[in-house]
């Protein structure tokens, strides 16, 4: 296996990922706890830079714990001066898994996902002066919780597993009574803000300060400008609350399901609109789930956008809040997946359904009753957690029926906790009855719409493979769906992909289009840019000029 550094990578020092990590919850004050951390698993004791996995080459460790192993993570802190006489919090962005966190040989938290970040008010575990922080982690990849598509026997479409701390580690002082978590609701001329744990203060918006009553308050907005990828404009607010004081944004923007000339069309702000996507597995060559630092969300972003694209689908993975942010101030349409929990069978999961064998009815599956109470749980946290995003336009519950269950009672307990978003149920098959879509993936076939009256998503599609020499993970097992052997190839046939397969769809109902994918990741080498970056498969001049096509078939 080759050792690719992004260039970010090779350029990275002192304590990595000082921004601060909630943009939708300001404060002033912080502390990043990121750097080096004292670090033992397996008997072996070497320093470790946070928030990279113990995998990851940018940790410094870049060796895969045994299966069950106990990583001991350990560093001091000194508190601010000006901190006294507040509650001091203790974030965790991610930990990949089973989690203890101890303050003062204290224990101060537990926590099980691995995807979704977790806070303990540590203020009575403190001493004056130095403090000493200890996390106790497990990866045992346990199926009853999300997993993702970490294995350890990695390769093809499955990668290296990820563990221990990944995500930014952060300390915060509070007052007594503080805001807790916002939440916001908007359409095309207004706004809805609640903020839990406190019930009155003021928001200031637009240079006037408006009462916050029962923890609310609603915002009318004149001559609004809505959000959408060619304008992404947000409106950003202050609300104060005793002596909390926090800043946030949000966006005007509206999502709907209409019929037009008699086909159903998603719609975005009443019109119809072509998501026009890229599937994002969120991988990194150098930091595996974590980016050498958080201008790379960026910069990627930036590069699919200039080659046209407006939509990408987050897959199988759960990101910092920054890269939600990028999208929302760039103007990047998010269809975010939930992360799977369950049993993976190929011959069941993948191999029948491809050839067009599958049953239809899911009641039957993945039928522990624990391993779909964590699987609700981590979905309500996930929508709790991404809510306020506008760039968030559709959640998708199942992919290819991993870990799938009672795909409805799903559908309809996602649509009672946000009923503004479009909602994938089944993506790629097992499809039930509820789902605002009809979700296809497609690769070793003719590309063709579904047989249901709902609006039509071709969810993935696509993988063609072009290896980059010097810039391939796994030279000698490269994995994708259709091979091609140079650069002029690869761009020849993707844009015959569109305009021949692609396009014709698109006034017959075709609504959205997510090709596999972004980037190459370990053994995939399917994606427009390398696993390391540092190489464009494909120029803006040789593909963007689609984007308005597309857009404009769905127009006819």
């Amino acid at each position: 296996m080759q050792q690719l550094y992004t260039k970010a990578g090779r350029e990275l020092n002192g304590v990595p990922w000082q921004r601060y990590p909630r943009p939708q919850l300001v404060r002033e004050d912080w502390l990043c706890l990121n750097g080096y951390w004292d670090f033992v698993f397996e008997g072996r004791e070497q320093p470790i830079r946070v928030p990279f996995c113990p995998e990851s080459l940018l940790s410094g460790v870049d060796r895969p714990p045994r299966p069950g192993t106990e990583l001991r993570y350990r560093r001091v802190f000194t508190l601010p001066p000006s901190w006294r006489g507040r509650r001091i919090l203790l974030h965790f962005g991610a930990v990949m898994r089973r989690t203890v966190v101890l303050v003062n040989g204290q224990e101060a938290a537990r926590h099980e996902n691995g995807y979704l970040p977790f806070t303990a008010d540590v203020t009575g575990l403190l001493r004056e002066g130095k403090n000493e922080l200890t996390v106790l982690v497990v990866n045992d990849l346990d199926h009853r919780f999300p997993w993702g598509k970490q294995r350890l026997d990695r390769g093809g479409m499955w990668y290296t597993p990820c563990s221990g701390i990944w995500q930014t580690v952060w300390l915060e002082p509070v007052p007594e009574t503080y805001v807790r978590r916002l939440s916001i609701r908007t359409g095309s001329d207004w706004a809805e803000i609640r903020a839990e744990g406190v019930s009155e203060g003021s928001v200031r918006f637009l240079g006037r300060d408006y009462p916050l009553e029962k923890g609310c308050v609603r915002l009318s907005v004149e001559e609004p400008i809505l959000w959408c990828p060619e304008r992404p404009y947000l409106y950003p607010f202050t609300l104060s609350a005793g002596d909390d004081r926090v800043e946030s944004y949000f966006a005007l923007r509206t999502l709907s399901t209409e019929t037009v000339n008699g086909i159903p069309r998603l719609c975005l702000n009443g019109k119809p609109y072509f998501f026009h996507g890229l599937l994002d597995q969120g991988y990194w060559s150098d930091g595996l789930y974590t980016p050498a630092s958080p201008t790379a969300y960026a910069r990627d972003i930036s590069t699919m956008k200039l080659l046209g694209f407006n939509t990408l689908r987050k897959h199988i993975k759960i990101e910092p809040e920054q890269f939600y942010y990028d999208c929302d101030r760039l103007g990047m349409i998010v269809f975010q997946d939930m992360v799977n929990n369950g049993d993976y069978v190929f011959l069941q999961d993948t191999g029948l359904p491809t050839l067009g064998l599958m049953g239809v009815n899911d009641q039957k599956r993945n039928r522990d009753p624990q391993t779909r109470e964590n699987f609700y749980a981590a979905m309500d946290g996930t929508v709790d957690l991404l809510s306020n995003h506008p760039c968030i336009c559709l959640w998708t519950i199942f992919n290819e029926g991993w870990g799938q269950f009672s795909a409805d009672a799903a559908y309809y307990r996602l649509r009672a906790r946000d009923p503004s978003r479009f909602i994938d149920s089944t993506s790629g098959w097992f499809h039930q009855t509820a789902s605002d879509v009809d979700s296809l993936h497609i690769y070793f076939r003719k590309l063709k719409l579904g047989r249901e009256n709902k609006p039509q998503l071709l969810s993935e599609f696509g993988g063609y493979s072009l290896p980059v020499p010097e810039h391939c993970f796994n030279p000698e097992k490269p994995y994708g769906y259709r091979k091609c052997k140079d650069r002029e190839s690869f761009v020849r046939d993707l844009r015959a992909l569109y305009e021949k397969q692609l396009l014709p769809l698109v006034s017959r109902g075709l609504c959205g289009a997510i090709y596999t994918q972004v980037s190459d990741v370990e053994d995939e080498i399917n994606g427009l840019l390398s696993f390391d970056r540092a190489v464009e498969k494909l120029r803006p001049e040789e593909f963007a000029d689609l984007a308005p096509r597309l857009q404009h078939a769905l127009e006819l």
